[in-house]
Parts: structure tokens; C-alpha cells; sequence
């Protein structure tokens, strides 16, 4: 059983999205939270695995809520920001603070549960039908990961290939099916990268991507 923390200043939304958690078999919702303040007390005492934490909030906004709840002296867990498209650099700073992935409030029930199932296993999330809008918006004020020419130069051809398909929101399945490789095989090619750019997920692959060329809006 998968433990989530709900974090919403919204209480319907809160309730819709704990509602919906709960009601699925293999998770349990173990808390909620009005705010990043009450988050922490929450996760040190109920310890959940799984965060879903609106990134726009009053008391403390989920990119200090995130950086808090992902320092080493808290309970380990894995943080999924809620956003709408109006508060995009606010998601990146969340991302940047070490958030897993994101997703859309008016996403599908579907795809939070199964945006949490993926944030547990330790994959990362990006909702495919924001990355485009999102990095458009702030891919021209990003920094630099390392200087474009040498970053894109370490990686294959086949590594390219897949970061860009990344940068699509495909899944390691999807692109294995797309350039005839075992899902296994891909996720040792995006580990390959992982390592290779000093990155953390496949959230910042995709930002990469985006800021070297790989991928355009």
C-alpha cells in the first residue's frame, strides 16, 4: 500500500483528490495538509511516501515545502506538484528543488493515480499535455546545464534519439515500441544519460533536451 500526503490550501480540491486516492486498492492517503507548515508536521509524523502538494499556497508555497520536505533530517518521500498553467515558473523552481514531476489539476483521476504509482517507483512525471507550454515558457531563462556543445557531444546517437523522445512525455515503453528496442534496454539508455549529464530524473532530462537543442517547443 502506496502512503500519500494530500497538501491543497483548496478544501474541495483537497477533498476531490483525496477522494479519488483513497479510493484506489493499492493506495492510502495518510494525511492532509492545508499548507506547506502543516505538511512537515504531518510527514514527520504519518511518514507518507508519496507528496502531492499544490505548488501555490499561503504560509509556506510548495517550492520551500518541497526543498523542506526532501532535506535529509525528514521522513524519505517523493513529491508530486499539482499546477495549472498560470504559476509555470513556480513549477520549475519546484522541479529545481527536487520535485519529482508535475502534473495538471484538471488532469484526469486516471492519471494521478497513476502519476503517483510512478513518483513511488522512483520515476519522474511530467503531464505531456503541459511540457511543451511549460518549457516554452521557460526554457529562455534557464541556465545552462553544462556548455551546450560538450553536453550534447558525451551522449550517442541512440542517447540522443531517446531524449528526445523523452522530451515528447513518452514512456519508456512508448519509446521502445517507437525505436524498436526492449523497455528494459531504454531504461538503461536513460540511466546511461542520467549519468552521463549529471542529472537527477527525467524531468530535468527533458529541460535539458529542451535547452540544448534536442527537443524545441
Amino acid at each position: 500500500m502506496i502512503r500519500v500526503l494530500v497538501v491543497d490550501d483548496q478544501p474541495l480540491v483537497r477533498a476531490g483528490a483525496v477522494a479519488v486516492i483513497d479510493a484506489a486498492p493499492d493506495l492510502a492517503v495518510v494525511g492532509e495538509a492545508a499548507d506547506g507548515a502543516q505538511a512537515l508536521n504531518v510527514q514527520r509524523e504519518r511518514r507518507a511516501e508519496v507528496v502531492v502538494l499544490d505548488v501555490r499556497m499561503p504560509v509556506m508555497d510548495g517550492i520551500e515545502t518541497t526543498a523542506r520536505l526532501l532535506d535529509a533530517s525528514m521522513p524519505p518521500c517523493r513529491v508530486l506538484v499539482l499546477t495549472t498553467f498560470d504559476v509555470d515558473e513556480y513549477v520549475y523552481a519546484a522541479l529545481r528543488a527536487g520535485a519529482a514531476g508535475f502534473l495538471l489539476k484538471d488532469a484526469p483521476t486516471d492519471e494521478l493515480l497513476a502519476a503517483v504509482r510512478t513518483v513511488h517507483r522512483g520515476d519522474a512525471v511530467i503531464a505531456p499535455s503541459a511540457t511543451r507550454r511549460l518549457l516554452a515558457e521557460v526554457v529562455p531563462v534557464l541556465p545552462d546545464v553544462v556548455a551546450r556543445s560538450e553536453a550534447v557531444g558525451v551522449l550517442t546517437g541512440r542517447e540522443r534519439e531517446i531524449v528526445a523522445l523523452l522530451a515528447e512525455g513518452l514512456s519508456n515503453a512508448e519509446i521502445g515500441a517507437r525505436v524498436y528496442l526492449s523497455e528494459a534496454t531504454v531504461k538503461t539508455h536513460v540511466g546511461r544519460v542520467l549519468t552521463k549529464l549529471g542529472l537527477r530524473d527525467r524531468v530535468q532530462v527533458v529541460v535539458w533536451a529542451y535547452r540544448n537543442g534536442l527537443a524545441r517547443p
